[in-house]
């Protein structure tokens, strides 16, 4: 049985191929066209997806959407009455591209993938599950558990915002929802506008930057008693209910309204790009251990109502790794998976499992105890050395060509033991927003200025982001505490407290700068302000080329852990083939690129000139 899902015309399109129930390919449209969160019909990913899995369209049993667009539309009619008159503009545009184009999804959906090929429309089985549960399936029939709890976070799908649900073998049952507007992924988002980010994007800086704010303070205190009282109030099951008088993002394309938040806060809007003052962290930190009570309530009603031990998660508030973190603290559940593509693209992902064990009732598919489905998220495209060789012809590059990938590693090792920033290109592409080893840039560290060096002239990005350690799994524990496995990068953790320095005298009236700038561990780069890191572990024999590399930096260094991120620079979507990544290896501070068994040195390629396909540094 062979299913395509897609995901499409919000944010994060994309397709994912089920051969069998089994996980074939899955891909971001943004990675093909170079254009951020691209929520334009994903024909790239779907012409990858269905080119790798050898098929074309008159093969597919199946093709499924991600949500369902009548419920969709349904839920913006009602909303524009309930509010009437506020909103009168925003209807005004939205609504006749509903009914233009959107109420009429199905036509759409058939004469975009007509563009691609030829194929017969009157036999094409077009699906459509709700987009919740597109997210639950997502979460739950990849994961290593036979049943589970699933709890599912975002903004909004059609109605929900939230949900609970039950998955047993071939089955998943929606237990419980929470309805638009009250969301803890737009109550999140509100904030992310407020303090400058842009929404759909920014949540992770905002997270990012929560840890610098001061939770015994004044402002700090201030801004939770405001929160709990006037903006929202937090039920026993995590469910939550906003104040609409503060929130616009019913009835408009903006968040909030800037004037009340103004003078519920006594804080103007951060204006994108401008210095962070000490009250946005504070802000930032006050939302933050909002969300994360928001999630632990969900799941302990979760674990109630489905009286299961594991939990699986998706949605985009599933990305919120310290949230996660805390979940994993409180014990709830003996195990919890989240999805690595938890947002949108991981809706295509969902909806094609949800054809596959709901719709066509397939059983579910046996796997090694302990371990998942998604293949490491590894699922985009790969490409040989010599497609790496024949692809970068135009540019006429210098390199040196290894033998064997464990000489690679080897040579790989020693530019990073000797302070060199590496652009890492191997095997298939990550599925997700994050670079898990295939698409990344690998750094030492061990090295003080090594952040502020890759933020600053490598990624062109706000200097207080911070970086994400891999590990080997095996040697995780010796950095780390409190280590489970955390292949996909969605947990932080703690680094151990023999490895930590202790903070300057009077560290606590220092500015944001000032405190980025302190020494915290043995580990400075990969170390945030509060001591902790969002890890990855890496097992040799799941992940055997950035295994490779990890054991010999650790022969070479005695250290097994490198700076992770991703391979991109600011406001450009992850590389994808050899020619994006050898433009952002010329037009950005990375000083090697490894593309296979062949290694650039920055120093010796031709003289470059900018290439204006390259997105802009600075420009989220």
């Amino acid at each position: 049985m062979k299913i395509l899902g897609i995901s499409a015309y919000y944010h994060d399109a994309a397709a994912t191929l089920l051969v069998d129930g089994r996980l074939v390919a899955a891909a971001q449209e943004e990675r093909f066209t170079r254009i951020k969160h691209d929520p334009a019909f994903p024909k790239n990913a779907i012409a990858f997806c269905l080119s790798f899995g050898g098929l074309v369209l008159d093969d597919l049993d199946a093709i499924v959407f991600y949500d369902k667009p009548f419920l969709k539309f349904e839920r913006l009619l009602e909303t524009y009455c309930s509010f009437a008159p506020a909103g009168l503009r925003s209807f005004l545009t939205s609504i006749p591209l509903w009914i233009k184009e959107k109420l009429f999804l199905k036509k759409l959906l058939l004469d975009e993938m007509s563009e691609l090929q030829p194929f017969n429309k009157k036999k094409a089985l077009l699906l459509f599950p709700e987009h919740h549960l597109s997210h639950a399936a997502s979460a739950f029939f990849p994961s290593p558990f036979r049943e589970a709890a699933i709890l599912t976070m975002d903004g909004v799908g059609e109605w929900a915002t939230a949900s609970i649900s039950k998955g047993e073998g071939n089955q998943l049952t929606v237990l419980k929802e929470l309805h638009f507007p009250h969301s803890p992924g737009l109550l999140y988002s509100a904030f992310t506008y407020y303090c400058g980010f842009k929404v759909n994007s920014g949540e992770y800086k905002l997270m990012g930057l929560a840890p610098y704010g001061d939770k015994d303070s004044a402002a700090f205190k201030q801004i939770v008693s405001q929160i709990r009282t006037r903006l929202l109030s937090i039920k026993d099951d995590g469910s939550i209910f906003l104040n609409q008088e503060y929130f616009t993002f019913a009835t408009s394309l903006r968040m909030v309204r800037d004037d009340s938040w103004e003078q519920l806060f006594g804080i103007k809007r951060r204006l994108p790009e401008s210095p962070l003052e000490q009250i946005y962290c504070d802000m930032a930190l006050a939302i933050q251990g909002v969300m994360e009570e928001i999630v632990i309530g969900m799941a302990k009603e979760a674990r109630r109502i489905t009286g299961s031990h594991n939990l699986c998660m998706a949605g985009g508030v599933a990305l919120n790794c310290v949230a996660n973190e805390q979940l994993n603290k409180a014990g709830i559940f003996s195990a919890i998976f989240i999805q690595p593509a938890a947002g949108d693209a991981g809706g295509s992902l969902g909806a094609a499992y949800a054809a596959h064990h709901i719709y066509f009732q397939q059983p579910a598919i046996p796997i090694t105890a302990g371990s998942d489905s998604m293949r490491g998220a590894l699922l985009g495209p790969e490409y040989t050395d010599v497609a790496v060789a024949t692809a970068l012809n135009i540019y006429d590059p210098v390199y040196t060509k290894y033998n064997d990938f464990s000489t690679t590693a080897a040579v790989t090792a020693d530019l990073l033991a000797g302070g060199n920033i590496i652009g890492w290109f191997q095997g298939r592409m990550e599925f997700g927003p994050r670079a898990l080893g295939a698409r990344s840039i690998l750094a030492d560290p061990r090295l003080e200025n090594m952040q502020q060096r890759i933020n600053l002239q490598v990624k062109f990005r706000e200097s207080f982001r911070p970086f994400a350690p891999v590990v080997l799994e095996e040697s995780a524990a010796d950095y780390f505490d409190e280590t489970v496995s955390s292949p996909y990068m969605l947990f932080v953790k703690t680094l151990k407290k023999s490895r930590q320095l202790p903070h300057p005298a009077g560290y606590e009236t220092f500015s944001l700068p000032d405190k980025l700038n302190a020494v915290r561990s043995d580990l400075p780069a990969v170390t945030h302000v509060d001591y902790s890191a969002r890890v990855q572990t890496v097992w040799s024999e799941n992940h055997p080329l950035l295994g490779a590399l990890l054991s010999a930096f650790e022969k070479r260094t005695g250290c097994a852990v490198l700076i992770n991120t991703s391979f991109n620079v600011r406001g450009e979507p992850i590389v994808n083939t050899p020619v994006d990544a050898y433009r952002c290896f010329m037009e950005s501070g990375l000083d090697y690129l490894v593309m296979g068994n062949l290694v650039f040195d920055k120093r010796l390629q031709p003289k470059w000139q900018h290439d204006s396909r390259m997105a802009q540094p600075g420009k989220d």
